[in-house]
């Protein structure tokens, strides 16, 4: 089960972040980046934030850790900005938190490079997700102490806003020709060879255990919160197999805008039914990613 905390202090939002996160002190003297179940895109890419930091966990990638944060609405009386102040309100109860990380810098491949098996092992993992949002153009990705730590996942797990299709949307490619990665030769042999074992039935019900049960509920099609789960159990499951085959590496696409779909990332529109929100976690409260 996911580490259980209280705000105890709204800090600042963090403007860049799309469903607009905030940085939040908690009574375990720690401070988070919280991510809301009031944002615009719903909880659904809480759900996706989850399950996808369990994993690369379990893969041996750095991800920040992650809480389960219990909100007081009653924290944003005092928020001067209306906006943060109707998202505090929405959100009461369970939300997600991801540890800060004092310091850190957003990732740039030209400053910093990484190894065609680092390379090979995030891109595998990102594929394994289906995480549509780790582009040269939004990276998602931060240096740490001189390590590179992976960040926002709520735009992964696209199938979960469409169950009905998700058998068929497990099985397709993975095109990684955007990925800020991919001009370090990702090496996605080793990567499948290394991490495929790892990536346990068992695993994967861990994972999803930890996602709190008031996330999955009311989801449509579901007669319960457990059947939710083991949907995603099975998704991920079938998104494993031959995975390895299915990324593909091409020409990187002009400067034009993210593939990713912005009611997903939030940068614009609304996500069909309902949707999920994403966030950043960086040193920089103004505005770094994280």
């Amino acid at each position: 089960m996911l580490k259980e905390v209280a705000a105890t202090r709204y800090v600042t939002p963090l403007w860049e972040g799309g469903s607009l996160p905030g940085l939040v002190e908690a009574d375990d003297l720690g401070t988070y980046v919280m991510k809301f179940t009031g944002a615009g895109q719903g909880r659904r890419t809480l759900v996706a934030e989850v399950i996808s930091a369990g994993i690369a966990r379990r893969l041996g990638l750095r991800v920040p850790d992650v809480v389960r944060m219990e909100l007081d609405p009653v924290i944003g009386l005092g928020e001067p900005d209306q906006e943060v102040q109707e998202l505090l309100k929405a959100s009461g109860g369970a939300n997600f938190g991801m540890d800060f990380l004092p310091g850190s810098i957003g990732y740039d491949p030209l400053a910093y490079a990484v190894s065609a098996r680092e390379s090979g092992r995030i891109v595998w993992f990102d594929a394994l997700i289906n995480n549509v949002d780790r582009s040269w153009r939004n990276p998602n990705l931060l240096v740490w102490h001189g390590d590179l730590w992976l960040i926002d996942h709520g735009a992964s797990m696209i199938w979960q806003h469409n169950w009905p299709t998700a058998a068929k949307a497990a099985l397709r490619p993975y095109d990684a020709s955007d990925h800020v990665l991919a001009s370090f030769g990702p090496d996605i042999g080793a990567a499948q060879e290394e991490l495929g074992p790892r990536v346990t039935e068992e695993a994967l019900r861990e994972c999803v255990a930890e996602v709190p049960g008031e996330w999955l509920c009311e989801e449509p099609g579901f007669d319960s919160v457990e059947e939710v789960r083991a949907a995603h159990v099975r998704t991920l499951a079938a998104r494993l197999e031959g995975l390895g085959e299915r990324i593909t590496i091409g020409e990187r696409s002009g400067d034009g805008p993210s593939r990713a779909p912005g009611w997903l990332t939030g940068r614009t529109g609304d996500p069909p039914g309902s949707g999920d929100g994403r966030a950043s976690a960086s040193g920089d409260p103004k505005g770094g990613r994280a």
